[in-house]
C-alpha cells in the first residue's frame, strides 16, 4: 500500500532579524532585507511525510510552493530530506497574496496535480501567524481537515488517524482521506539532510534558474531528468488573475509601526526587594503592567 503525499511549504523571511527595513511603504514584507528560510512548522510537516514515506514502500512526497524564483530552494532542502519532487508557482500575479488568495492559487495547483491521498503544511508560517492557508485550501478542495497535529498514528486508504496538541490536552482524531493536515511545530523535527540526496540534487534547477545561469547544463539535464524542477505561473494552474496577488487580497496592512528596543533602554536592578518594589511602581506608572 502506498500513498501521494503533498505538502505545502513556504519560504520565509527570517523574522528573527526583523530591522527598520522589514516593511516596505505598502504594507508588504521586504524580502530583499532579510535572509529566506524554511518556515520552521513546514519542517515538521515535511517530516510527518517522510515517516509516512518509510512505513509505506512507493509512496512518493511532492513539495508545492509558492514565491519568488529564489522559494525554489524550498524544493531543494526538501528533495536533501527525501521528497520525490516538487512544483514552484512563481508569477509576479502572485506577488502580494494574503490568505485567500494564496489558498485560492495553491487550491488550483493541487487541482491541477490531480492525484493526492493526503495534503500536509505547517499550522502557519512565521511571518504571518494566521493560521489560516491550510484550512482555506481544505475549504476550497472540499476536503476534511485536521488542525494542530503532532503525530500521525495511522493511515489507510480511507481514513487518516492524527494526535493533535491542543491548549489544554491531547485528542486522537480520525478523518476521511483526502484530507487536510496542519502539523504544530510540537511535532518531530524534521530529519537532516542526506548526504547522498544533496549530490544527487544540488544542481536541480526551475526554467528560469537555468536560463540565468552562468553555466551550461543542457548535457546534465538531459541525461538526468530528475534534476527539472516544475515551474507554474497562474496561466499553466489555470487561475483567474483577479483573485490572485493583491488584486485577490482583502486584507490590506493599514499602518506599520516598527520598534527596535536600543541599549539605552535597559536597565540594571541591585539584587534587593527596594529595587524590584521600585521597577514595579515604575512599571505600572508608565501602564506597561
Amino acid at each position: 500500500m502506498s500513498y501521494k503525499i503533498i505538502v505545502l511549504a513556504k519560504q520565509v523571511p527570517d523574522t528573527r532579524n526583523v530591522g527598520k527595513d522589514a516593511m516596505k511603504a505598502d504594507g508588504t514584507v521586504n524580502r530583499a532585507a532579510l535572509p529566506a528560510i524554511f518556515n520552521p512548522e513546514d519542517l515538521n510537516a515535511l517530516e510527518q511525510a517522510l515517516r509516512l514515506k518509510d512505513l509505506y514502500p512507493g509512496t512518493t512526497v511532492t513539495l508545492l510552493t509558492m514565491g519568488p524564483g529564489r522559494a525554489a530552494e524550498i524544493i531543494r532542502e526538501g528533495l536533501y530530506r527525501g521528497a520525490d519532487g516538487g512544483y514552484l508557482l512563481t508569477d509576479r500575479a502572485f506577488a502580494g497574496a494574503d490568505t485567500l488568495a494564496t489558498s485560492y492559487a495553491l487550491s488550483m495547483a493541487i487541482r491541477k496535480i490531480k492525484e493526492y491521498d493526503l495534503i500536509l503544511c505547517g499550522r502557519q508560517a512565521i511571518d504571518g501567524d494566521t493560521a489560516q492557508v491550510g484550512p482555506q485550501v481544505a475549504e476550497k478542495l472540499g476536503l476534511s481537515q485536521v488542525t494542530y497535529a503532532e503525530e500521525i498514528r495511522g493511515i489507510n486508504k480511507e481514513r487518516i488517524t492524527v494526535k493533535r496538541r491542543l491548549e489544554r490536552g491531547i485528542e486522537i482524531v480520525e478523518a476521511a482521506l483526502p484530507a487536510v493536515v496542519t502539523v504544530n511545530g510540537s511535532a518531530a523535527p524534521c530529519r537532516p539532510r542526506h548526504a547522498k540526496q544533496v549530490q544527487k540534487y544540488k544542481h536541480a534547477k526551475t526554467v528560469t534558474e537555468k536560463q540565468d545561469a552562468d553555466t551550461d547544463y543542457t548535457q546534465l539535464f538531459h541525461n538526468r531528468p530528475y534534476l527539472d524542477l516544475q515551474e507554474w505561473s497562474v496561466a499553466d494552474v489555470g487561475a483567474d488573475v483577479v483573485q490572485c496577488g493583491l488584486s485577490g487580497s482583502p486584507t490590506k496592512v493599514k499602518k506599520i509601526e516598527n520598534v527596535v528596543f536600543q541599549a539605552k533602554e535597559n536597565k540594571a536592578l541591585k539584587p534587593t526587594d527596594e529595587a524590584i518594589d521600585e521597577l514595579m511602581r515604575e512599571l505600572i506608572h508608565n501602564h506597561t503592567i
